[in-house]
């Protein structure tokens, strides 16, 4: 890493960007790639020739030896394959370096060992990746080298979907088309694309590798199955936003440097409210090219995290007692010219189409509120939401005060004749300036929070893809601007039809409103007396992704088929058994192998200490108290363990499916429970130096 630098000369030096392009191309391939990058028009081989020559190029320059079609399979992580530039050696001894159209434009990884929720026999292979040109190439530097990494599509030998990016890009061109229409109506014919733009924020925690390696749980799971509470948590809020220690402030420069040179704009860094725990913030950026820079970025955040004696955790909950970790997805729709379709202006109520747009998507979220609930949903998840640090597992939508009024002067007049303004902040101080502030105030309990020009969906696990819940908003949202313009479009007087429509749509569909507090009591009966769905685990959630409104819903915008839902809820089953399973075996493996062996030399020694202080006449009622009480609790963890054991094995003998799923969920996580809770409490007992592993105040204090 260079000592000092500026971030305008290495921004975006390893993608092969647009600029590049510009600069390498003939202008006659650059302005035909660019149809099939803005208009979706179909890329010749005689353009994808030149294409791969360019960039085979530009790579080598770069030190690139090898190439990779860098895909997202339906694993939650990233899958490649490196093939090098060089071809058969010619007669001299020399090689040539080659790179051409149609390894640019297909590759054809096995397909039989990705999950594919039965769309794939084991026994057929043949599998696809389609190169996707929205999202630049980029060169990646590791240990392996400079590897040009060309971003693709991943599908069956049939033609299904088995990865996140297909189902995006076609979400995507279903909100553009609908949106479009949308325009037209309100008499936009310039704009010519509408996208949706994505800012993920990312959660994360840093533990010191040498104690990350002392924990089979942190090592096989990624979270800590076993801890008690450290004198100190998070109850002082000082790690907040506190002054960034040296040791991560090198990291995080590091983290930026490497997200810059690929493109990926990382704005901001700071210290979250847990101990050890830290979030990066990107600028926005398309929707497709967002999912992917969030990939990197995930990635890029454990290797450095190596490189500095330490390891990053992405689960959503790797320790118990304090917050877990979420990725807040920031999603607005922008126009190729600059609209914002939620930007309400100055004047919100006299803003026509954006009262429309913000409608159509309270109608979208009210809807369909099981499957952005479901999109979601994640085992480490289950552990955060409704749990008061992360936003309840019922949807909602916080408005704020300002548009809360303008909707409730629409529902009750039909008209809304004022906006409420932001005022200014008089802090009470002379020499300190009075501040402009905004109509609304925040609510960080909202699942769901309109925030200016955007909304922001907090309920994004840590460690999962961005791509399911823009998959979600971008298709739900395209249903409801479909069905206006469907109306709209036939009416006899435009400007009656959309305020009527506008007005029936708030008063429908009011009840997803929210802006009050998401983790009270209160809220949760009043949601259900509103009829809102309470989903609370990823096993309940997961069946609304093949109800008939979600096949209708995403057959009808060619998102998923029938036959591709059914897959999806096939994985997410089996992946949720196989994680729970996991940690379950984990926790026998380190409570038969590690704790109960640790406790009883502790107990040993202790009755040892009883015995020779009683030999020599001395009465040992605190000696005898502690081994009585370790004994008890070393019973009780042996017969929960045996518990734990039994139901594990119950679950593995069960056929795959919701059934499995639903009994690791209901049971073995029961009995993981009931085998932790003694456990914690023999930490708290038993000699620091003869317990077996790190403990909290170990983790998240000495970093």
């Amino acid at each position: 890493m260079s000592e000092y630098f500026n971030v305008a000369d290495i921004f975006g030096e390893n993608v092969f960007s647009d600029k590049v392009m510009q600069e390498r191309l003939p202008k006659k391939i650059y302005k035909e790639l660019h149809k099939t990058i803005d208009e979706g028009k179909e890329l010749s081989p005689m353009v994808a020739e030149v294409v791969a020559e360019a960039m085979k190029q530009w790579a080598i320059e770069k030190g690139a030896t090898h190439y990779t079609h860098w895909f997202q399979p339906l694993t939650g992580v990233t899958a490649e394959k490196h093939d090098s530039f060089i071809t058969a050696p010619r007669a001299d001894g020399t090689i040539l370096m080659e790179f051409s159209g149609k390894e640019l434009i297909k590759g054809e990884p096995d397909a039989s060992s990705f999950p594919s929720g039965g769309l794939r026999a084991t026994f057929e292979a043949r599998g696809y990746t389609a190169w996707d040109p929205t999202s630049p190439a980029f060169v990646r530097e590791d240990a392996a080298g400079a590897i040009l990494c060309i971003p693709t599509a991943f599908c069956s030998y049939t033609g299904e979907a088995l990865d996140q990016k297909t189902p995006l890009l076609r979400s995507m061109e279903a909100i553009n088309t609908q949106a479009l229409r949308l325009l037209r109506l309100f008499g936009n014919t310039t704009s010519r694309k509408v996208t949706p733009s994505v800012g993920p924020e990312q959660e994360y925690f840093l533990v010191d590798a040498e104690k990350f390696l002392q924990r089979k749980d942190l090592i096989y799971t990624g979270r800590t199955l076993f801890g008690a509470m450290p004198p100190k948590g998070q109850e002082m809020d000082d790690h907040y936003f506190g002054t960034i220690r040296q040791r991560i402030a090198a990291f995080m420069r590091q983290v930026n440097e490497e997200l810059w040179k690929l493109g990926v704009s990382a704005k901001t860094q700071h210290n979250e409210v847990a101990p050890a725990q830290h979030e990066l913030a990107p600028i926005y950026a398309e929707a497709n090219v967002a999912v992917d820079h969030n990939q990197l970025v995930m990635q890029t955040l454990k290797r450095v995290a190596c490189q500095h004696g330490m390891k990053c955790l992405l689960h959503e909950k790797p320790f118990a007692g304090v917050n877990g970790s979420g990725k807040h997805n920031n999603w607005s729709i922008t126009t190729n010219d600059g609209i914002n379709l939620l930007d309400p202006g100055k004047t919100p109520h006299e803003n026509i189409q954006f009262l429309l747009v913000l409608s159509c998507i309270l109608k979208a979220v009210d809807i369909h509120a099981d499957l952005l609930r479901e999109s979601a949903a994640d085992p480490g998840n289950d552990h955060r939401l409704g749990a008061n640090e992360a936003p309840p597992a019922i949807i909602s939508v916080f408005l704020g005060e300002q548009l809360q009024d303008v909707m409730t002067q629409l529902i009750s007049t039909g008209m809304a004749t004022s906006s409420k303004s932001g005022g200014v902040l008089q802090t009470g101080v002379r020499t300190l300036p009075d501040l402009f502030k905004d109509a609304t105030d925040r609510n960080r309990t909202s699942p769901f929070a309109f925030t200016g020009n955007k909304f922001e969906f907090r309920m994004v696990g840590s460690r999962d893809s961005i791509a399911s819940p823009n998959i979600v908003l971008n298709t739900i949202v395209a249903e409801a601007f479909c069905e206006a313009c469907d109306v709209l479009e036939i009416a006899d007087n435009f400007e009656e039809a959309v305020h009527d429509l506008i007005k029936k749509y708030l008063t429908e569909h009011q009840r997803i409103v929210f802006n009050g507090n998401g983790y009270s009591d209160e809220w949760v009966a009043e949601a259900e007396r509103r009829g809102l769905p309470n989903i609370k685990s990823m096993v309940d959630a997961i069946p609304s992704l093949v109800t008939d409104k979600a096949i209708g819903l995403f057959g009808k915008f060619g998102v998923f088929t029938r036959a591709e839902l059914e897959s999806r809820v096939e994985i997410k089953y089996e992946n949720y058994a196989k994680a729970i399973n996991i940690e379950a075996r984990t926790m026998i493996d380190m409570a038969s192998k590690q704790i109960i062996p640790a406790v009883i030399k502790y107990t040993r020694s202790l009755a040892d200490t009883v015995l020779a202080v009683k030999a020599a006449g001395v009465d040992t009622p605190v000696q005898s108290e502690l081994l009585a009480e370790s004994s008890d609790l070393l019973s009780d963890t042996k017969v929960a363990l045996a518990k734990l054991i039994e139901v594990t094995d119950a679950a593995a003998a069960m056929p795959e499916g919701r059934e499995r799923a639903v009994y690791y969920h209901d049971v073995v996580m029961t009995a993981m429970n009931e085998l932790r809770d003694p456990v914690d409490k023999l930490e708290m007992i038993v000699d620091k130096e003869m317990w077996p592993m790190p403990s909290y105040g170990d983790l998240l204090f000495e970093v």
